[in-house]
């Protein structure tokens, strides 16, 4: 789809923190993350939502994977997985790692991001893709 922003990171249209890819799927560094290391897992072809992906199973071993490396790197206490779907209409997995003393005490809050410096998202995304290869 051309006017899709997650088709233009798949693409290198658009810059992005890689953390996962493989012949399917693109996982990459949320530019809002909701805790550090929190990542985004797509399909690379197009598919509106999580549901119509067919490697559905698939997708959610990747999802794994990026959350047990985001977990080793940012050594985050648990993960959660968040498949809203309704910010872009591309089928993605949010992969949130959580920290007990975490700003997200309700639950998640997808309104309340953090703001972390380039050089640390690299860093977080170079450890995170090593792990994932």
């Amino acid at each position: 789809m051309d006017d899709c922003v997650f088709c233009k990171i798949i693409k290198g249209e658009i810059p992005s923190f890689k953390v996962y890819e493989d012949n399917s799927f693109f996982g990459f560094l949320d530019i809002k993350p909701l805790n550090p290391g929190n990542a985004l897992l797509v399909p690379k072809t197009h598919y509106r939502w999580v549901t119509d992906i067919p490697n559905f199973g698939d997708c959610w071993e990747k999802a794994k994977l990026i959350a047990l490396a985001s977990q080793k790197v940012v050594k985050s206490d648990y993960t959660t997985f968040v498949t809203f779907g309704t910010d872009v209409p591309h089928a993605h997995i949010r992969i949130v790692p959580r920290f007990y003393t975490d700003h997200h005490h309700e639950g998640i809050n997808a309104r309340d991001t953090l703001s972390l410096p380039p050089q640390g998202m690299a860093r977080i995304a170079s450890e995170m893709l090593s792990l994932t290869k």
